[in-house]
């Protein structure tokens, strides 16, 4: 089996998300993508603005109905900082397979310095999803030459919205219809999430 892990906060999961998803899925050839949302980054300072459990609902509801999409609560369930490689070592074990784990360019930019990226290559490969002007060679050139074989490049148009934007948007009472689907929106009023 062939799985694309999608990692993030999802505070709030967009429709960038599943257009992340569904471009690993066609030309990596995976057999699904899985959503797994973090406990917490080790690598931001920030809090995350909605809890694991809000978290993790938006982003059942965001995938609802979709083909080849699944979700795990893996990071959520371990608590404490969410390093990929401890993730990766528990689903090999769990469930045996290819995995990709599929990156933005800010991501793959900080790969470096995340827990154990030697181990991580060894167990998966990396699904970069370019963000911005960089090119592929520059972004190459912020890995170690012995992590460049491991990547595999998703060509898609640039995402114009982030998470970040969106809880903007939502705290403002802005429309946000053309990134998040109606039942996201009707759980986070609902919840009373982002709102300033």
């Amino acid at each position: 089996m062939k799985t694309g892990i999608l990692g993030g906060t999802f505070d709030p999961p967009h429709n960038g998300h599943l257009t992340i998803a569904e471009a690993a899925l066609a030309q990596l050839e995976l057999d699904e993508v899985m959503f797994m949302p973090a406990n917490r980054n080790p690598l931001k300072s920030g809090r995350v603005s909605a809890g694991g459990v809000d978290r993790l609902e938006m982003t059942r509801l965001m995938m609802k109905g979709q083909a080849n999409l699944a979700l795990c609560d893996l990071e959520l369930t371990r608590g404490g900082p969410s390093y990929m490689v401890e993730t990766l070592i528990e689903l090999q074990m769990a469930r045996p397979g290819e995995y990709w784990l599929l990156l933005g360019a800010d991501s793959l930019q900080t790969f470096p310095k995340w827990k154990q990226p030697d181990k991580i290559i060894r167990l998966c490969r990396i699904g970069v999803v370019p963000r911005g002007i960089h090119t592929k060679e520059e972004m190459l050139g912020w890995l170690p030459t012995e992590f460049r074989d491991a990547i595999d490049f998703i060509d898609m148009p640039l995402q114009e919205i982030s998470s970040t934007d969106l809880r903007e948007k939502l705290a403002r009472k802005q429309p946000v219809s053309n990134w998040i689907n109606r039942e996201v929106k009707q759980y986070i009023d609902q919840q009373k999430l982002y709102r300033s």
